[in-house]
């Protein structure tokens, strides 16, 4: 390769170049900057694009979406969020990259998520039904708010803006598509195990190509809620743009576990408050009202009660 000075080449898109290398390496959707000629990493990225993504979702500022009416403040920092649920393994590989400053990698961000468990079920709200027919999920509380907090937590960014949570395939409920909450936070400190301060950046859900769940569902415990799960393309929150909308990369299998990865373009000065898109759409069939989305900012508290099946986002 012949020598380049900085008229060439800046040493960001030097970084640029390399990590576009490294993602089509290993198979992960990768991304770039939408400043300046960007025709050597567009065709870097070229062979690389995914069913998730294509060169042309190159380093967006991801589109938020609601945060639905089952988070809960206080989750965990913990690198396993399973806490003994059962289901087929996964590991979530998010990379959070400034979308304001050439793509570099955001350091020390805090990534949340929060999903359902193979049944169908949230922490913390454990009296909401699914939809179909699924197994009891004992509670403590009545009301639907208990101390329960598998499948949370928080984990923070490397200095690759690099984060991984081990946790299992999502299950389902009506009349959402299988899917998983997550939050960008930067600014804040880790605080009695948890975190505190700050502020959101970015407020998303992570998607699944159907083909995934197909062959998920028809496993143990997941078989064990009968039912019709919504696909993909009539979700009421997923936009269809692939991986600016939260579509994963997904590698592995039933049998050995899944690798989700998806690449984040957050803006680190703006703060997100979870009321993007997604935020309504119609009570499945024999269904009840909607659940009011929680105060930003605030504990969600305990969903009113609904008929089961009637669990929006």
């Amino acid at each position: 390769m012949n020598a380049m000075n900085d008229s060439d080449i800046t040493r960001r898109r030097a970084l640029a170049l390399s990590g576009v290398a490294a993602g089509a390496a290993v198979g992960l959707g990768v991304t770039s900057c939408s400043s300046g000629d960007d025709s050597d990493i567009q065709a870097a990225a070229s062979g690389s694009a995914s069913a998730s993504g294509t060169a042309s979702d190159i380093c967006v500022l991801n589109g938020s979406v609601t945060e639905g009416p089952y988070y809960l403040d206080g989750a965990l920092f913990r690198k396993n969020i399973t806490e003994g649920k059962e289901g087929v393994p996964l590991m979530v590989k998010l990379t959070v990259l400034d979308q304001t400053d050439d793509c570099e990698p955001v350091k020390d961000a805090a990534v949340e998520i929060w999903h359902c468990d193979a049944w169908g079920y949230y922490s913390g709200y454990t009296t909401t039904g699914p939809g179909g027919t699924s197994v009891p999920e004992e509670s403590e509380d009545t009301s639907g708010a208990n101390d329960k907090t598998y499948l949370r937590g928080y984990q923070t960014t490397n200095g690759n803006g690099v984060v991984e949570i081990t946790t299992i395939y999502p299950g389902w409920y009506t009349p959402r598509t299988t899917h998983i909450h997550v939050k960008v936070h930067t600014g804040g400190k880790k605080a009695d195990d948890t975190y505190e301060g700050g502020k959101v950046n970015w407020t998303g859900q992570l998607f699944f190509d159907d083909k995934y769940g197909d062959e998920v569902y028809k496993t143990e415990p997941y078989s064990q809620h009968v039912g019709t799960w919504t696909k993909l393309d009539d979700d009421m929150v997923y936009a269809g743009g692939g991986a600016k909308d939260g579509l994963m990369t997904i590698t592995g299998s039933v049998d050995k576990g899944f690798t989700g990865t998806l690449t984040v373009g957050i803006d680190p000065d703006k703060e997100n408050t979870g009321a993007g898109s997604g935020d309504g759409g119609s009570p499945p069939p024999g269904g009840g009202s909607q659940p009011p989305e929680p105060p930003t900012g605030q504990p969600s508290g305990s969903p009113p009660a609904m008929p089961s099946g009637a669990s929006p986002t």
